[in-house]
């Protein structure tokens, strides 16, 4: 059983996803976004990220990453670490939602990026990891306006890229 495992995340101009343990822009669109693409669906978080969000994402299951063995909150299932909660999915298709401890976790282990990157620049203390292309192939882009914001934003999917075609390509 190989787990399928997706990181799903909004980022800013410079890769920022958060402040102060918060989303640091109001974008309803990307909100959406994220309840369409992972309902129905495992998430998998660190412990920051469950207690910014405050509850259990109702129709997903909720595992929650945490150190803290005594840890536990109703709705939600703990895992010591990104390898155990993946264990815990089996061969399902699960979704990384941060935060930033774990998107870096979680690098080596996903095939799939669904990047929702946004075209301004934020005050942010945290930040995704760098994107190699070397390593990530775009495989769709939906570009959009927030009129709220006055702000473009888009909805990215990247593909890890295989290491035989990168090795041939060499």
């Amino acid at each position: 059983m190989t787990p399928r495992l997706t990181i799903i995340v909004a980022t800013d101009a410079r890769n920022g996803i958060g402040i102060n343990n918060k989303l640091p822009w109001d974008l309803p669109e990307d909100l959406a976004h994220f309840k369409r693409t992972t309902s129905g669906h495992p998430i998998v978080m660190g412990r920051k990220t469950f207690e910014s969000i405050g509850r259990p994402l109702p129709g997903r299951r909720n595992i929650v990453i945490t150190r803290n063995s005594d840890w536990f909150h109703d709705g939600i299932e703990s895992s010591p670490s990104l390898t155990a909660a993946a264990a815990l999915v089996g061969d399902s298709e699960a979704f990384i939602i941060g935060g930033a401890e774990i998107y870096a976790a979680a690098q080596d282990l996903t095939q799939r990026l669904i990047v929702t990157e946004i075209q301004k620049r934020f005050d942010c203390d945290a930040f995704f990891p760098v994107r190699d292309p070397q390593q990530w192939q775009e495989i769709s882009r939906e570009n959009h306006h927030s009129e709220a914001n006055d702000f473009d934003y888009a909805f990215v999917v990247y593909h890890r890229r295989s290491s035989t075609a990168h090795d041939a390509n060499s």
